[in-house]
This record gives C-alpha cells, sequence and structure tokens, in this order.
C-alpha cells in the first residue's frame, strides 16, 4: 500500500505540531509526505501532477489545521483544481475509485468541547460530513480521521503516543484492528538495530516480542472458545 500526505498549513514553520509530524514521518519508499504551500509557493497549482500522484497512491490523506471548522485556503484550491469532472468524479471519472481517503487534523480547542453540550456544539464527525460526502461522490472509503487534540498541551509521553498512532494510521491497512497493530510492533522490533540500545536491551526487546505473540495466542483461543459457542 503506497500513502500519500497532502499537507496544507501557511506558516509550517511556526507550527510545532506540523514539524512534530514531519520529523517523525516513516522512511519509506510507500509514504509521500507533500506540503503544497512549499510545492506551489505562488499558488498555481500544477494540475495533470497532483493528478498523476493520486493515482500512484492507494490512500490519501489530507492533513491541517482545523481553521473554523475547515482547511486552509491552499487546499480548498487544491481540491478545485485537481479534482475535476472526468477524473474524479462523472461518467468517466474512477480515477479514485476503491481508494482511501483519511484526515489528519490538528485541532486547537479540547476533545470535550466537541460534543452537544460543548461549546462547539457539534461533533468532529458532523463537522467533516463535507469529506464525507466528498469521499461518497469519488468512490472513495472515507477512513476514520485521526484527531491531535491540543498538541501545544501534550507531554512527552502523550507525544510519543501520538506518534505511534500517527504511523499506524499512515502505514497500516487495517489501522484500527488490534492484530494489525501487533504485527505493526513486531515489524517495527525486528528492525531496530541494537547497537544503538542499552546494553542487555535484546533480551528485553525479545520478551516484548514474546509478550505480544502470547497474548495473540491466547486471544485468538478466547475467539475460537466464543465462536464455538455462539
Amino acid at each position: 500500500m503506497k500513502t500519500l500526505v497532502i499537507v496544507s498549513h501557511p506558516d509550517i514553520s511556526d507550527s510545532s505540531s506540523q514539524k512534530y509530524l514531519k520529523d517523525s514521518f516513516p522512511q519509506s519508499g510507500a509514504l509521500t509526505y507533500h506540503h503544497l504551500e512549499t510545492i506551489y509557493p505562488d499558488g498555481k497549482i500544477d494540475t495533470k501532477q497532483e493528478q498523476r500522484l493520486l493515482k500512484e497512491h492507494d490512500r490519501i490523506i489530507l492533513q491541517f489545521p482545523f481553521y473554523w471548522y475547515s482547511s486552509p485556503a491552499m487546499l480548498k484550491q487544491w481540491l478545485d483544481d485537481v479534482l475535476t469532472e472526468g477524473f474524479a468524479y462523472g461518467p468517466r471519472g474512477t480515477a479514485l475509485k476503491g481508494k482511501e481517503l483519511g484526515l489528519v487534523l490538528i485541532i486547537g480547542t479540547a476533545e470535550k468541547e466537541y460534543q452537544v453540550g460543548g461549546r462547539e456544539g457539534f461533533t468532529i464527525s458532523a463537522l467533516t460530513t463535507p469529506y464525507q460526502a466528498m469521499a461518497k461522490k469519488l468512490q472513495m472509503t472515507f477512513l476514520k480521521p485521526f484527531l491531535i487534540y491540543q498538541f501545544q498541551y501534550m507531554n512527552e509521553q502523550e507525544k510519543m503516543r501520538l506518534l505511534i498512532g500517527y504511523q499506524q494510521y499512515l502505514s497500516i491497512h487495517d489501522f484500527d484492528s488490534l492484530h494489525a497493530k501487533e504485527r505493526w510492533y513486531l515489524e517495527q522490533l525486528s528492525q531496530l538495530n541494537e547497537t544503538y540500545l542499552p546494553k542487555n536491551s535484546g533480551f528485553i526487546l525479545e520478551q516484548i516480542e514474546e509478550f505480544i505473540t502470547d497474548t495473540r495466542m491466547e486471544l485468538d483461543e478466547i475467539k475460537m472458545y466464543l465462536d464455538g459457542i455462539s
């Protein structure tokens, strides 16, 4: 699976959250980081090139700060210029059919405010309805959004959990599945270079891998038992 992360931020150098995400972006040929304002400082979007990029990837992620319940102006322009009739929709517009569309939203307000009775009064699901409708029109699969609330108040442990979740969102096919996450952790462990780790880390890594594997076996046995009595 190849993932294209389309980032829109008018002043990305001053954004601590965007800088953190970019610095932690997995180095993989299957992942492409694409910041629109850097590529098109004059605002003139190369529609054909952008459409070629979309065709080359399977999962399309729109990553942006949630400004006034919407995206920065450049991303809106990108949507208007690139998702044209005959390419993305219409009788012959099937280029994105079957692909996945996801959102990574950086939100300055606390999570508790995005609900009925909260200060914002609406859920994120309700506020992202236009993107859900767009995915439906383009015959894409809309993914559960990856939401980052109040990054500036996160501690290091929270940021590390965010980093792991972000990398899984970009690279795991079924990113919300426990089984898929287990496989991802095992793959990451296998790729660690023990040369740069503290002494005796190898033993600890083996214990972690064994724990994950044993837990999976126990869960599979429980599932088999439940399937048998259902």
